[in-house]
């Protein structure tokens, strides 16, 4: 089993309250989302693993399971280009739980007329073999999101 933790600080609100049809009908899989606090912050890993696909916007780590954990900075903010975001990994990088992986500022997004909200999905799973899925309340970076089972 992995515990995916929460990327960010702010509020779990459910990936069917993301304003995208892709993410909120859990078409990329399933998981939660964070309405992230307004404040410049660093994006850390939700697992203890390897980064397999890394954009200024997103983020995937496959922990030792071979578990994806998708990390999604905002939604269409590809559309930005990287402004705004830095990169403090590099892909292919072994990251623990909790390490820095992307500084941002959601703030900075919402003012350039993006979404700041963030899913955090996990790639090619079942909604089954998730449980203690948190998709309300107040999380801080760390905070357990769900169980993969």
């Amino acid at each position: 089993m992995t515990t995916v933790t929460s990327p960010l600080a702010g509020r779990a609100i459910g990936l069917a309250a993301v304003p995208d049809p892709v993410f909120s009908g859990a078409m990329v899989g399933p998981g939660t989302a964070i309405d992230p606090v307004r404040e410049p912050s660093e994006a850390v890993s939700p697992v203890d693993g390897v980064i397999v696909s890394l954009h200024a916007h997103a983020f995937v780590v496959v922990d030792e399971q071979g578990h994806g954990v998708l990390t999604h900075l905002g939604i269409d903010t590809v559309q930005l280009n990287g402004e705004g975001f830095e990169l403090l990994v590099n892909k292919g990088d072994t990251v623990q739980r909790g390490q820095g992986i992307v500084r941002w500022n959601p703030a900075a997004v919402e003012a350039a007329g993006k979404s700041a909200v963030c899913p955090v999905v996990a790639l090619e799973a079942t909604a089954e073999a998730l449980s203690d899925l948190r998709d309300e309340g107040d999380v801080k970076a760390g905070d357990s999101l769900f169980a993969w089972n």
